[in-house]
């Protein structure tokens, strides 16, 4: 409000410098008189923001009493002003219709000055002159509000893109850290499960020897290191720059000797079997086959019991993984949250695989089959025929891995 007072004041000082230089028609009025419409019009500017519409009337109260004492050309000059915030900063219906009339009265002005003087040249630089004073500001009010409002569209549709952005943000957050927990239930469960397993079966056998205990101390201790190793390996990718983790550290279905020996060591019988020619398989599903045999052999260390068959089938366009064990009529040897089967099930899912999970025949035997599809022009055979694909296989690349099986007292 100060800036717009002290606008109309200069406004004021120039008109009062004008209308003493003699810019208006002597009309034989007293030359004081042209500084009241003057000072009505500049009223009209200390209000051009936040009354525009009065601002209009005030102009054109002041430009209608300067027609019958002058006119000045200091009133009109600060009456365009008044038409440029009615239709800047007033409604926009009104700014559209004041364009027309504005324009509409430009032409009534300059026929009327042609009839009355009787010459078309008077018309037409009549028209034009009110055409400048009348049109032109509309005229720029209506650009610079367009040029507002495509602003202001603009400034609340980046909005909108940020917060979409940010959504897109908490998202991936989102689904980064339940990838996360699942890499590391599917890493910790395995090692962890072995641990509780076999200590317990320590603790409770009395009639052990000190040859077997110290095997299954052993085992115990290999599997508390690897799944420490294997835990530093991932908060060191978590740290690390960059999307692409290296490829040496990340787990391979080809390792499923590792995670079968794991289970043997854990005091069950198992067997792997490898059919088809072992191949390079996409980083995704590679990965995805890995934990969904860890998680498998995981439940089959709490809830089943010896033996364990491990099936790994390379087929045209796909890779199956196939677990089956006993089911122990003892009951689960350690609890479970439940998270298994969902997360074995989700990460076949998203590379666009199969999952199947329950127990087969007569209930005596659980079964885990996962088909996860690869890209075969990517496959590169490594050995020219199953029992040269894992060193100790037998007959159909059949290898069959177990050590003492070591269960609680009174089992």
């Amino acid at each position: 409000m100060k800036r717009e007072a002290l606008g109309a004041g200069a406004a004021f000082a120039m008109g009062m410098v004008l209308i003493a230089g003699g810019a208006f028609l002597q009309r034989g009025a007293p030359t004081w008189v042209l500084c009241v419409p003057l000072a009505i019009t500049c009223a009209g500017v200390v209000v051009r923001q936040r009354a525009p519409l009065a601002s209009l009337g005030l102009g054109v109260a002041g430009v209608a009493i300067d027609a019958f004492v002058g006119p000045s050309l200091a009133t009109v000059l600060i009456f365009t002003d008044n038409l440029y915030a009615a239709a800047l900063y007033g409604p926009a219906r009104f700014a559209r219709w004041l364009l027309f009339i504005t324009a509409a009265l430009a032409i009534a002005a300059g026929a009327v000055a042609g009839v009355f003087a009787e010459d078309w040249w008077m018309l037409a630089v009549t028209g034009v002159q009110a055409g400048l004073v009348l049109v032109v500001p509309v005229t720029t009010a209506l650009v610079l509000r367009e040029q507002r409002d495509r602003a202001a569209v603009e400034r609340v549709r980046a909005e909108q893109v940020a917060h979409l952005a940010e959504l897109d943000r908490q998202a991936a957050v989102a689904a980064e850290r339940t990838r996360m927990a699942r890499e590391l239930h599917d890493m910790i469960a395995n090692h962890f499960s072995a641990i509780a397993i076999q200590s317990t079966a320590a603790l409770s056998r009395k009639d052990l020897d000190a040859a077997t205990v110290r095997k299954v101390m052993e085992s115990v201790r290999e599997n508390s290191v690897k799944g420490l190793a294997e835990m530093r390996t991932m908060i060191g990718l978590l740290r690390q720059e960059g999307d692409d983790p290296a490829e040496a550290t990340r787990p391979r279905l080809a390792d499923a000797e590792t995670l079968v020996e794991r289970v043997t060591r854990a005091g069950l019988v198992a067997e792997l079997r490898v059919l088809g020619a072992l191949r390079e398989l996409p980083a995704s599903v590679d990965l995805a086959g890995y934990r969904i045999l860890q998680e498998a052999l995981t439940n089959a260390l709490k809830h089943g019991d010896s033996p364990v068959r491990v099936v790994i089938s390379y087929e045209v366009g796909r890779v199956l993984v196939s677990v089956e064990n006993a089911v122990g009529g003892r009951g689960a040897r350690l609890p479970g949250a439940g998270a298994g089967l969902i997360g074995m099930r989700e990460r076949a899912l998203l590379v666009g695989g199969s999952f199947e999970a329950g127990s087969s025949g007569d209930g005596d035997v659980w079964r885990v089959v996962a088909a996860l599809p690869t890209a075969d022009d990517q496959a590169v055979p490594v050995g020219g025929s199953d029992r040269d694909l894992v060193p100790g296989f037998r007959g159909e690349g059949e290898r069959s891995l177990s050590v003492l099986e070591v269960r609680p007292e009174g089992a």
